[in-house]
This record gives C-alpha cells, structure tokens and sequence, in this order.
C-alpha cells in the first residue's frame, strides 16, 4: 500500500494516477481520498477548482484530465467533489473513486454517486468489487456492495466463479456464498472447495452446501475430500455426513481424531445406530501409542473410574498420549494440581501445554516460589513461558480475590 499523503502528491504535481499508486489496491484508492485532504499548503493549491472542471474537454477525459478529475474527486470541498462526479461518470479509470465516493459523507454528493454507480452495467461492477466490499464496513457503504451483489447474482456465473479465488478475504467469501445460493457448484466441487479454503467461513459454508446437495451418486466424491480434509470443521461435516449416507461404522476411525470437534461428531454418528465408543476407548487405551487421542476421547466421555487410566497414561514414554491424557483428565473434571505439576517441566512441549492448561484454575493455590524459578533464562522455553502464564493467572486470582474481599 503506498502512502496517501505521497501518492496525492504525486498525482497533483502531474504524476498519472496509475503511475502514483497501485490502481488494483482497495487500500490504495482510499489513502489517496484521505491524502488530498491532507496535503500541504504547497501542494494544495494545485487542487483543480470547479472552474477548471467546468473547462475540461467534453467527453472522454484524456489521461491528464483523469488525474485532475481523481484530485477533485477526493477534494476536501464537498462542492468539488459533487461536480467531479459529473465528469467521473463515463471515466472507467475513475470509477473506483466513484465508489469511494458512495459512502462520502456529504449527503448529495454519495447519492449522486450511488445514482451514477447503479448506472454501471452489472459485469464492470465485478472488479471493482475488493473496494466496495473494503468500503461497505463504512456507514454508508452498503449501498454499493447491494449493487455488487446483484450483479453477482443476476449476471453471468462465470463471473461469481472467477472471484472464488480472489485474493481478496471478503471477496470470496462473498463470492461463494452467491455460488452456493445460485448452485454454481457441484456437490464435489463444493466439498473440494471446502477442503481446499483456509477461511473458516468458507469452510463451514461449503461443506454444509455440498452435503444439503449431495446424491447417491456422488457420496465418495463428496465425502473423501471432506475426511481427508486438515481443517477439523470440514472433517467433521465429513463424519456427520457418513451419517446422511448410511455408513455409521466408518465414524469409528474417528472417533480417535486429533480434534475434539471431530471426536464428538464420531461419538454422535456410532451413538444413532446404538454403538457405545467408551468401550472402545477402554480398549485403545490399554496401548494408546498408535491413537493418541484416544486418551482424551476417553475423558470426554469416560466416567470417573477411568480417571485412574489417564493418570497412568501421563507417565506414557510418547509424548503425544501425555498430552491428551492430560487433556482427558480435564475434560473428566478430575485435574489433580499436585499430579500435574511435575509435567511442567515435561521435556515435551505439547505436555507442558496440557499441563499449563490444566493448571490454570488452580494458579492462586501454586507455589509463587516454584514458578518463579522457572521463568528463569535457563529453563526450557516451552516451561518458562507456561510459567509465566501461570503466574500472570495467578495475579489476577489473586486481583479478584482482593476486590470481593472489599
């Protein structure tokens, strides 16, 4: 992103408009807005007047007039502005700042510019769409991004597919939710789409979508990209989709999955056709090394007998079954802070974050002395900082304590 001040200098002194900033950026068009504003009294006073608008050749403004009309789009006189619309309009260059000024916060001068923005055909909305989604978080933005999204809607799909892989976060989010409302997509592109994103929203949107439309026919082509997905909201919507298609056992190769969200879907799908995990979470955990998390599916839903499981499994020589034991411990509401204590030092990361997780509640009753010592520069980074953290719980503990006392 250039800077606004720099970038509305440049222009005024003469530098072409796509010289002067980068005309693809959002970002761009609206530190240039705010950088006329801002410009020294040197360089304001190459500001054009209404008078020098009024004197511009008619028609299609040659590359020296664009520049002159973006100044006095962004002028800092409304009356400017408002009549740099009228020369904007038929300005393909300048329409970026047409949208700009949509959400200006003069009142006749963003509703002339919305009046001449809906005039644009729908297709040349579509690049434009990165600035009119930027914009729309302002208070009169959203008249804008309802134009976009008709065009998107109502024009060619061609054009809402092109955006799904826009750079641009907003875009596609926006993008595929009018893909999904206009059934752009199959149901496996929808899945593949799902798996692929690394936007929780587009996660969540997609793989929702592609198993509402999912047929017999394509339940393999659906399905395997959202179980093989690394995203645990898409392996999930996976597992809950085994169920809609009739293949509850094959939940159970979940049902030990690294992530609780997929772990609790598991246990859903077995549950519907009677299929009780804990037992199976009893067996696995007798030699947990190849299904770690077994362990802390086994807390999740375990009872308080396996608790003395867990305990043992904290000494376990993998690291990977310490950790969700410990994890296991929690979610069986059976922490016991002088058993967990000693995994602070644990010489496994993950563990030593188990166990500051663990022991967070009980930070007030931790010895002050015991994790001062270990905030200490020579002690393994993965103790030091979860020290640290427990002793900051600690004040704060502490803190409350004081201000109920009072």
């Amino acid at each position: 992103m250039n800077d606004g001040h720099g970038a509305a200098e440049r222009v005024a002194r003469g530098v072409p408009v796509h010289e002067a900033l980068d005309t693809t950026s959002p970002a761009d068009w609206v530190t240039l807005d705010s950088g006329v504003r801002q410009l020294a009294p040197g360089a304001a006073v190459l500001l054009p007047t209404r008078n020098e608008l009024r004197h511009l050749p008619a028609g299609v403004p040659t590359p020296g007039a664009v520049s002159r009309i973006a100044l006095a789009l962004c002028h800092p006189n409304g009356r400017v502005r408002l009549a740099a619309l009228e020369r904007a309009a038929g300005a393909a260059a300048l329409r970026p700042l047409l949208v700009v000024r949509c959400a200006d916060w003069v009142a006749p001068v963003s509703h002339r510019a919305r009046e001449l923005l809906a005039e644009v055909s729908g297709r040349r909305l579509v690049p434009l769409a990165g600035l009119i989604l930027f914009l729309a978080r302002r208070e009169r933005g959203g008249s804008a991004r309802d134009l976009l999204d008709r065009a998107l809607r109502e024009g060619p799909g061609t054009d809402v597919v092109d955006l799904l892989t826009s750079g641009d976060r907003a875009v596609r989010r926006l993008a595929h939710r009018v893909a999904v409302d206009r059934r752009l997509l199959t149901a496996a592109e929808l899945a593949r789409a799902a798996a692929a994103s690394d936007d929780i929203r587009v996660q969540t949107l997609c793989a929702e979508a592609a198993l509402a439309t999912m047929g017999d026919a394509d339940v393999d082509d659906v399905l395997d990209p959202l179980l093989s997905a690394r995203s645990p909201q898409v392996r999930s919507a996976g597992v809950t989709g085994l169920r809609r298609a009739g293949r509850h056992g094959e939940a159970v190769a979940f049902l030990a999955d690294r992530a609780r969200v997929v772990r609790a879907c598991a246990r859903y799908v077995l549950r519907q056709v009677g299929t009780d995990p804990l037992p199976l979470y009893r067996e696995w955990c007798a030699d947990p090394a190849e299904q770690p998390a077994a362990a802390a599916g086994l807390g999740e839903c375990g009872t308080g007998e396996d608790a003395e499981t867990l305990w043992g499994l904290t000494a376990h020589p993998v690291s990977a079954v310490r950790a969700r034991a410990v994890a296991g411990l929690r979610a069986l509401d059976a922490v016991r802070p002088d058993r967990i204590r000693p995994l602070l030092d644990d010489p496994a990361a993950p563990v030593v974050r188990a166990a500051c997780l663990a022991l967070r509640p009980y930070a007030a009753g931790l010895e002050r002395d015991w994790l001062l010592a270990r905030t200490a520069p020579e002690v393994p980074a993965p103790t030091r900082l979860a020290a640290r953290r427990l002793v900051v719980a600690q004040d704060r503990a502490r803190t409350r304590g004081l201000r109920t006392a009072r």
